[in-house]
This record gives C-alpha cells, structure tokens and sequence, in this order.
C-alpha cells in the first residue's frame, strides 16, 4: 500500500471512489451522492489542487494502482482560525478495511497539517454511533469535545455529529 496526494490528473478515480462512499455509507457524510455526482469534473480537479499553499490537501491509499481509500485535509483562510484545519471525506472500499489504510491516510493528513506553517490542530465530525471510525481517531489522538444534535437530516430522521479534535505535537492541554 502507498498513501500520496492525490492531484488534478486522480480526479476521475478520486469521484468515483468517494461516489461509492456516498452511496454505501449515506450516513457516515454531510452530502449525498446525488449533490455530488452533479458536479463537473473540474470540481474535483479543483478540491486536488497540487498548490503548495492549497486550501484542501486530499491522500490516497492505493493498493498497487488501485484507489482504495481517501482522506482530505481543509485548511481554515479566516485569520483569526488559521490555527486550524478540518478532516474530511475518509473513506476506505469495504475489501481494503483491513490493512491500516485508515489510520496511514489519517496520520498522513496528520503530517501534513503540521508541516503547514501556524496551523496547531485538526478537527473532523464523525457520526454518532459509528463506533469503527470513532474508534480510529481516538486511537489516532482525537478526543470528543461536543455533540451536535440533528446534524444531519436523512431519509425522515436526523443524525448527530460527535465533533473531534486533536493538538498537533502533543497532547491534549
């Protein structure tokens, strides 16, 4: 397995990978399939920016030549929160679950948030109840800091976000 940045030219497996995530995990991600399968190719190109200073850093974990899993990393442009970054869109295919993808995709992005100058923390949602990706965080450094309540409207019910946070270099204080 290798985990490297995804760029423009990855686009079209990068779509239909998270296309399927959407579809399989409704969910485990704030958008539908529906939403994103409607956006042109050139959205995705755009999110795989390969800009040194890029506001959104996507990785890949590919099994040989094989995209199986990804994992993206938004960065925060307000001043007064460049401190901080957000983890997105983790996905890993369901035959691919097994072999750490998860958790050298979130330690990947890891990596790459402190190595981006001023930035001390990263944040993600994960749902309430998915006990397996909650699971990888925490044993990734993330800690629960809230609960969000009807986060999520799907198919007549509503799903709550646990919000997860994790210090850059350290421990939590």
């Amino acid at each position: 397995m290798t985990v490297r940045r995804l760029l423009p030219a990855d686009a079209a497996v990068y779509r239909a990978l998270m296309l399927e995530a959407y579809v399989r995990h409704p969910d485990a991600f704030t958008s539908s399939a529906e939403e994103r399968a409607a956006l042109p190719l050139a959205w995705w190109e755009a999110r795989l920016d390969e800009s040194p200073r890029a506001g959104q850093v996507v990785l890949g974990a590919f099994d040989g030549d094989r995209l199986a899993g990804a994992a993206g990393l938004e960065f925060e442009s307000r001043a007064k929160a460049r401190h901080k970054a957000h983890l997105f869109g983790m996905y890993v295919s369901p035959d691919a679950r097994t072999g750490g993808h998860g958790r050298q995709l979130v330690q990947g992005l890891l990596d790459v948030a402190a190595a981006r100058e001023g930035v001390k923390l990263v944040q993600l949602t994960v749902t309430e109840g998915n006990a397996a990706a909650q699971s990888l965080y925490e044993r990734c450094g993330f800690a629960v800091f809230g609960v969000e309540p009807f986060a999520v409207a799907l198919d007549g019910r509503y799903l709550s976000k646990c919000h997860m946070w994790r210090l850059l270099g350290g421990e939590h204080s």
